[in-house]
């Protein structure tokens, strides 16, 4: 089964989200834009997973969630990988507290769990908003929405998510576990 773990922002700032792209849904020829019910922040794919390695993969990342405290985020700006020139996948950036060490403990609980397929790309937060299979020129997009910074907001739990692929993708939550509590300074 395919499988990753993410952090799902709120619906109010979802909202925001929703609003500041409306204009510009459905106007650039050949960008898709999945359902507002996929959106994620992924910390980890981890690719094709056996299922005799979930039990160890869910007690790995409950043990990696649980040593990271709540994070406080916001998205701000929009952008394109690999380019805004030559984009596949328009993105909303997140800002905050630093996700790094919670996505690499993540990662590295899943690989001694067993999930081999681990992707080890440098982590970048982001909220995937749109692709195209064909690389396309989202400078006007980006630009246009520049100014865009969001409502703070805590994450306070990771999930772990099985992705069914096909005509239309669906996400399915298998597990879910709290960050700490953030410490006070």
């Amino acid at each position: 089964m395919r499988l990753f773990a993410a952090l799902v922002p709120p619906d109010d700032v979802l909202d925001e989200i929703s609003a500041a792209i409306a204009p510009h849904v459905g106007q650039v020829p050949g960008l898709r834009w999945p359902d507002r019910a996929t959106w994620h922040i992924t910390l980890a794919f981890f690719g094709e997973v056996p299922e005799q390695v979930l039990p160890e993969l869910e007690t790995r990342l409950a043990r990696a969630v649980g040593r990271h405290s709540a994070l406080t985020l916001a998205f701000e700006g929009f952008g394109a990988f690999s380019s805004a020139r030559r984009a596949r996948v328009f993105w909303a950036g997140v800002t905050g507290d630093s996700m790094v060490r919670l996505a690499d403990s993540v990662k590295a609980g899943a690989r001694r769990a067993g999930a081999t397929q681990t992707d080890e790309k440098r982590f970048h937060p982001h909220l995937t908003l749109a692709r195209a299979k064909a690389e396309t020129d989202l400078r006007p997009l980006v630009e246009s929405l520049s100014g865009f910074s969001g409502s703070s907001w805590r994450a306070e739990r990771v999930r772990l998510v099985r992705s069914h692929t096909g005509a239309q993708v669906r996400y399915e939550s298998l597990a879910e576990w709290a960050l700490a509590p953030a410490e006070r300074g």
